[in-house]
């Protein structure tokens, strides 16, 4: 059974930001993939919901002229997966969501409340991150804009106050041009379950000299929110490309991030995957850019 004390249907941004105004209780659904199920455990029993369902302003991607791209936080997984400009620009951020869940799932499941739900487990988070997004959040009163690694602030916990809707993750131009990424999620099935630690690296190397010009590497599930590793990054840039750099990002990664024991699996394991994805997922970047084959 689903306890919900009132369903309301927004139409437009403005009328969402006005609702959750006037029910400082209730909570934003638009697939319902996490609050459904909450609700059904009683976690959220009584909750009464503003739906963003049907908000089309909030849905789909556009390329900008200034090469910006703004997803719709209403945007569904399957959307963000087969959507043109993201298999042109961005393919990452579609390979990782398409991760997410099964099909059915993925068909009503959005971005937006993947990114809102706060979980460190996200499959969208570390690619985001990785990609340097930012968030564009409604408030009624001329909203914000915030680069989403200050959205995060622990877990299950993001940075929405009374009357906020996230319409709008942007991928800024500069961030994602001339830039290859790759997403590795491990977990204990091949599908249909969440990560037991995932990474996310985006590169950009110079083939002429075979150095690596920049990268990010970000972890899901390696501390309480999503995790860039900056020490790593900051130690790899500048070198060539070849096996010393990916046994130094192996010995970097495990000096950095701090996952934790859990029943799906003990910290000293998370750390030995984690060098590993991570350096798996740099060599594909490095193979897409077309630089020194693996």
């Amino acid at each position: 059974m689903y306890d919900i004390e009132n369903y309301y249907n927004a139409g437009s941004i403005k009328e969402a930001v006005s609702l959750l105004k006037e029910h400082p209780d209730a909570r934003i659904i638009s697939g319902g993939s996490d609050v459904l199920i909450k609700i059904r455990e009683g976690k959220m029993a009584g909750t009464s919901l503003v739906s963003v369902r049907d908000i089309k302003e909030m849905q789909g991607v556009t390329l900008m002229d200034s090469g910006d791209i703004y997803i719709g936080a209403g945007t569904t997984f399957s959307h963000v997966t087969n959507d043109p400009v993201i298999r042109k620009h961005i393919p990452v951020l579609g390979e990782a969501v398409d991760q997410v869940g099964g099909p059915q799932i993925r068909n009503i499941g959005t971005i937006g409340g993947n990114v809102c739900n706060g979980a460190v487990s996200a499959d969208s988070a570390p690619t985001l991150f990785s990609l340097n997004a930012m968030l564009r959040i409604a408030d009624g009163e001329g909203g914000r804009t915030v680069p989403i690694d200050m959205f995060y602030l622990g877990p299950g916990k993001v940075d929405l106050h009374r009357g906020d809707v996230l319409t709008h993750i942007i991928i800024p131009g500069k961030e994602y041009q001339g830039y290859h990424g790759h997403y590795i999620k491990y977990s204990m099935r091949n599908a249909m379950d969440i990560a037991t630690l995932s990474c996310s690296a985006v590169s950009r190397i110079k083939k002429e000299t075979n150095i690596l010009e920049d990268v990010r590497i970000t972890f899901g599930v390696a501390a309480p929110v999503p995790y860039r590793c900056k020490k790593t990054e900051a130690a790899l840039k500048g070198m060539e490309i070849g096996e010393a750099l990916y046994e130094k990002i192996k010995e970097m990664v495990r000096e950095e991030i701090n996952p934790r024991d859990s029943w799906r699996a003990s910290k000293e394991f998370r750390l030995q995957i984690g060098g590993e994805i991570a350096a798996r997922a740099l060599r594909e970047t490095v193979k897409l850019a077309g630089g020194e084959p693996s």
